[in-house]
């Protein structure tokens, strides 16, 4: 299992010099999403490309023993109110309980866009609306969580009391052996900053249509923004019922590409 994490570390490690450039002019803040479930309501600065990139370990799960996956998921707004974004997992390996059965594939595919419906003010969160469609079905074992070919998600976020809150309710539609069933999912994470820190913690409840069973888990994970446009975590996560994976590790950054596309 060390050797699991060690790769994610070291791929961590290899990645995170490249963007590690000196930008002179001034820059907006990255607005990062992982490693939390929940997205946050809010978008990312309009104009710019943002990378969110991790490596994420699993073990014990109903569909494998272990699993390491490197995810990848690029955004951008168009405009204040709507966001695009691309989501991949471009590197999985994984194996059975007794470690036999390796098999390395390309993960799924989504694409997506999330539109701003209410701008947050006071006590009033921010809400949003998003949607997302996948583009490539993958034969890789999956987490407790599962794969959808189509979801909708309500999103709000907000700030009280020096917590930041970020809740997901989310519709997907599930297919497998030639049926389709639905899949609710329910996400609540709440973080605040310590100094340079932010400390997150996260519930979150997802049905399984095809086991007749749920999946309930616990994550925390602590970040470090490193510069206004770079921004470095990692956590662990555990799972509770029998259906759900047991642990997960991951480690990642975001990084806001500092070069806007189109003058304002």
């Amino acid at each position: 299992m060390r050797s699991v994490f060690a790769l994610c570390g070291r791929f961590f490690l290899l990645c995170l010099p490249l963007f590690a450039q000196t930008i002179s002019e001034p820059i907006p803040e990255a607005n990062p999403a992982r490693p939390t479930v929940s997205t946050p309501a809010t978008l990312t600065p309009v104009g710019y490309l943002q990378f969110e990139t991790g490596s994420l370990g699993a073990v014990t799960s109903p569909e494998f023993g272990t699993r390491i996956g490197i995810n990848q998921v690029t955004k951008m707004a168009v405009t204040p109110r709507l966001q695009l974004f691309v989501m991949t997992e471009p590197y999985v390996h994984s194996s059975n309980s007794a470690g036999q059965d390796r098999q390395i594939h390309p993960g799924e595919v989504f694409i997506g866009a999330q539109a701003v419906v209410l701008a947050g003010s006071g006590i009033l969160p921010t809400v949003s609306v998003a949607y997302v469609r996948r583009l490539y079905e993958s034969p890789a074992p999956e987490l407790d969580l599962g794969t959808f070919r189509e979801s909708g998600t309500l999103l709000l976020s907000n700030d009280m009391g020096g917590f930041h809150f970020d809740a997901n309710f989310i519709v997907a539609e599930q297919t497998a052996f030639g049926t389709r069933r639905a899949q609710l999912n329910q996400t609540l994470s709440i973080s605040h900053r310590l100094g340079k820190f932010t400390l997150a913690g996260e519930f979150w409840h997802f049905t399984q249509p095809y086991f007749s069973s749920y999946a309930v888990g616990n994550l925390w994970a602590v970040s470090r923004p490193l510069r206004r446009d770079l921004v470095i975590d990692g956590g662990l996560d555990h799972g509770f019922t029998k259906t759900s994976t047991h642990w997960e590790e991951f480690i990642g950054f975001t990084y806001l590409l500092p070069h806007r596309l189109w003058k304002r």
